[in-house]
């Protein structure tokens, strides 16, 4: 999740959507990931590729022992961010803003990567997502070896409008900014993604099974990408954040993928 200068803002009313035949689709995470701790831990590992820390004032506390941030029930994810009163320094990260939450992260063990071999990608999901000033939740993929690539499927920032980007370059982004009636009760948020040449992708976007836009991802084609969700805090989405806790939500997360 970044954001840059004078980011383009493509909504496009018309384009092909339908997927390939779905018979040719293989699972890669199935929608019961989130039915237990062993099966969420057989699919994802805890907190960002990374470790800790990332771009808002959120530190990431979670692990295999420790579920106060990231939890399951009944099928369901929630990573939960509260507010803590103590100097716990900086974040590691650019911008290095002061670290003033504790919340959650997660990201998928299996890299997307579209090539020759799986040359179309499906990730989707439900989401609850706040959207009060200072709240940043995600569902997102960024680059494995560099950034970009990155391709955001939900991202909030402090409001109720969704943001459905592809980074290119820093300075090279597609932004497609579209309102989401009541966030925090459940939607569906996809990203169709196809190989068009050797070099690029398409990336379709949706919400509630509506399509919102098309992508064209160059240079992606070869290049894993980490599937990740997180509430991060502040940064982009505004300040001061919440004082009280704050959810989200996820449910039925899946990744598939065709093999050629």
């Amino acid at each position: 999740m970044r954001i840059a200068a004078g980011a383009l803002v493509v909504v496009l009313t018309a384009a092909s959507t339908t997927p390939a035949n779905a018979a040719a689709w293989e699972e890669v995470i199935g929608t019961g990931s989130f039915s237990g701790y062993g099966a969420l831990e057989s699919e994802w590992n805890y907190r960002y590729p990374w470790g800790s820390d990332h771009n808002g004032t959120a530190r990431m506390y979670a692990s295999s022992s420790d579920h106060n941030h990231v939890s399951l029930s009944g099928g369901v994810l929630t990573v939960k961010a509260t507010r803590i009163s103590w100097d716990e320094g900086n974040s590691g990260a650019d911008p290095h803003l002061p670290i003033r939450y504790h919340s959650g992260a997660i990201h998928a063990k299996e890299h997307v990567v579209v090539n020759d071999q799986f040359p179309n990608w499906e990730v989707k999901g439900d989401f609850q997502a706040p959207s009060t000033r200072g709240t940043w939740p995600a569902f997102w993929l960024t680059g494995v070896n560099s950034w970009p690539p990155e391709s955001d499927i939900l991202e909030l920032k402090g409001d109720n409008r969704n943001w459905f980007n592809t980074f290119r370059t820093s300075s090279d982004v597609s932004s497609s900014i579209v309102g989401v009636s009541s966030p925090g009760s459940w939607h569906t948020y996809r990203a169709w993604m196809t190989k068009v040449n050797n070099t690029d992708v398409v990336i379709h976007y949706y919400l509630d099974g509506k399509w919102i836009a098309q992508h064209t991802a160059r240079n992606f084609v070869g290049k894993p990408l980490w599937v990740i969700i997180n509430l991060q805090m502040e940064g982009s989405s505004g300040s001061p954040g919440p004082t009280a806790e704050t959810v989200y939500r996820a449910r039925n997360v899946y990744i598939g993928r065709t093999r050629a």
